[in-house]
């Protein structure tokens, strides 16, 4: 999941649609605040207790009471590795998010190499690391459903799994360097940076602070990794993205005028900042 072109990675930015204010995968991320639902019966129940002879109050549901009937708002989620069933839902999400204009068939073509790019697994260089972390539902790690392929009396018959809604949102950290720029006159691979990309979260399950939990995981993935420090790149205009960053301990860095920094190329025109931070070594 990684390059300029639709056969590539995005930034690290969230991914953004037309309609959303997210972008990322070694393109942009984006954190969404959660709304403010006000609930003036909990401050009136505060102020004066409930009596059970109190007229005006009897007949009344306080939202302390309301909300054991009702269930959670936002379901348990539980960042974990990629598995070979999440494929299929890793390359909606990803297409999704960063290619939310093509349509039929381009949108299903494009699908359909990233998952088959999924299934091939990630080919890095010796001595580098690679991996992608899914958001899941807890709620939904056992709705899957299974695809056969080949004839059931052949010796060469195959059952896959997939899991069906069960990915919230998606990630991609490595050390292979390959947006990072060259190190001395030689052109050395640069060693001890994990690079954050291809971060997006599903349009449903935003504002839940899941991006946050997704570069927390790649933070730990980094430290048990050994790097010192963990880099991205994130899209200048979007907003939600360089604040999550930022809040996360990221800062920007300055490319030197002239500088031929390697950088995501997802769409034309689109600038980037080059964000880095020190990985706490607890």
């Amino acid at each position: 999941m990684r390059g300029s072109r639709p056969g590539g990675a995005a930034p690290a930015c969230l991914a953004r649609s037309s309609s959303s204010g997210f972008h990322a995968m070694i393109c942009p991320a984006t954190a969404i605040n959660p709304s403010r639902i006000g609930l003036p019966s909990v401050r009136a129940s505060r102020r004066r207790p409930f009596r059970s002879g109190d007229r005006a109050t009897r007949g009344i549901c306080y939202a302390s009471q309301a909300v054991e009937l009702l269930p959670a708002l936002c379901p348990e989620i539980v960042v974990r590795d990629a598995r070979l069933e999440d494929c299929w839902e890793v390359a909606d999400t990803h297409c999704g998010s960063f290619f939310p204009g093509y349509k039929f068939p381009l949108d299903l073509v494009l699908r359909i190499d990233r998952y088959i790019a999924l299934l091939s697994g990630f080919t890095v260089p010796p001595g580098c690391m690679r991996t992608c972390l899914v958001a899941v539902n807890s709620n939904s790690v056992n709705n899957t459903f299974d695809v056969e392929c080949g004839d059931a009396g052949d010796a060469h018959f195959q059952k896959y799994a997939l899991s069906r809604g069960s990915i919230a949102g998606i990630l991609t950290v490595d050390t292979v360097a390959d947006y990072l720029p060259r190190r001395g006159h030689l052109k050395q691979r640069r060693t001890g940076i994990a690079y954050i990309a291809n971060v997006a979260v599903r349009k449903e399950e935003r504002r839940k602070g899941i991006a946050k939990m997704l570069v927390q995981e790649a933070e730990a993935r980094a430290r048990s990794w050994g790097c010192r420090s963990m880099a991205l790149h994130c899209d200048v205009n979007n907003i939600a993205a360089l604040r999550l960053y930022k809040n996360q301990g990221f800062k920007c860095i300055r490319v030197p005028e002239g500088a031929r920094w390697p950088e995501p190329k997802i769409v034309e025109g689109v600038r980037y900042s080059f964000m880095m931070k020190l990985v706490p070594k607890t």
